[in-house]
């Protein structure tokens, strides 16, 4: 049985998607499923993958081809419902692992003994290169703590399933579906560790800026009142301290 499955949406990718599968085939830790679920692309992604498992014949490696398109968050909860391993990592089709990121992190968790990890990241540019703009990131992390700081990303997360299960870590249809997904395991009362060293890039194709700021806040208001049913106050408090961080991690 493979020890992390690795779930990969797949949408609109194929600039970027044998890249990944290449990357993910390079990490130092070879335990490992690779489960690509393409959500019924507009491009080529389809083709590329199909080629892809004929040529390399990688039994890590399976594709699941979704007879219609529902989003980021399904994809990934038909990755989830697929998965065979103890452990999950979530990557996205566009950004860059270290080739450490999955050995290092599965070690820093089973230091931790712990259900929920993150890591540092740094922003890339649309070709992935590093713009240096590092996300650093705190040793822990708790539900009320997690309200002001949108600072996991979802590249750099992994979770053991035989703690939390699948249910816990599948994702709803809602407006930042992974904030949401890691609110709901924090209120639980786990504890999600971070680890300081930067394992992953996080490309960001050149967009307007003011239009990503508008959606941010949207989002992040969407969350504190519809999700967690938050009240007017407090999401207010939650809200003040999310923008001055959001602000601060983009300077």
């Amino acid at each position: 049985m493979p020890q992390i499955s690795i779930v990969v949406p797949v949408y609109n990718a194929e600039n970027y998607i044998r890249q990944t599968v290449d990357m993910v085939r390079k990490q130092t830790f070879t335990d490992w499923e690779l489960i690509l679920v393409e959500d019924c692309s507009k491009d080529n992604s389809a083709e590329v993958l199909c080629s892809l498992e004929s040529e390399l014949q990688d039994a890590r490696i399976r594709v699941i081809y979704k007879e219609k398109n529902e989003g980021a968050a399904k994809a990934r909860n038909t990755g989830i419902d697929a998965a065979n391993g103890q452990y999950l990592a979530f990557l996205d089709a566009d950004d860059i692992w270290m080739e450490d990121k999955l050995e290092k992190e599965l070690a820093f968790m089973q230091e931790k003994q712990a259900a929920f990890v993150f890591t540092a990241y740094e922003f890339g540019d649309e070709n992935a290169v590093g713009t240096g703009k590092i996300v650093k990131v705190p040793d822990t992390l708790t539900y009320n703590k997690a309200l002001s700081r949108t600072i996991i990303f979802t590249s750099t997360t992994m979770f053991d399933l035989s703690i939390l299960g699948k249910d816990m870590v599948k994702m709803p249809a809602v407006p930042s579906e992974d904030t949401a997904t890691w609110w709901r395991i924090l209120r639980e009362g786990y504890t999600a560790y971070g680890y300081p060293e930067v394992t992953t890039i996080y490309r960001r194709p050149p967009q307007s800026l003011s239009s990503n700021k508008g959606t941010a806040i949207y989002r992040i208001w969407y969350l504190y009142r519809e999700v967690e049913k938050l009240p007017v106050i407090t999401s207010m408090f939650y809200f003040v301290g999310w923008a001055f961080r959001a602000t601060l991690r983009r300077l």
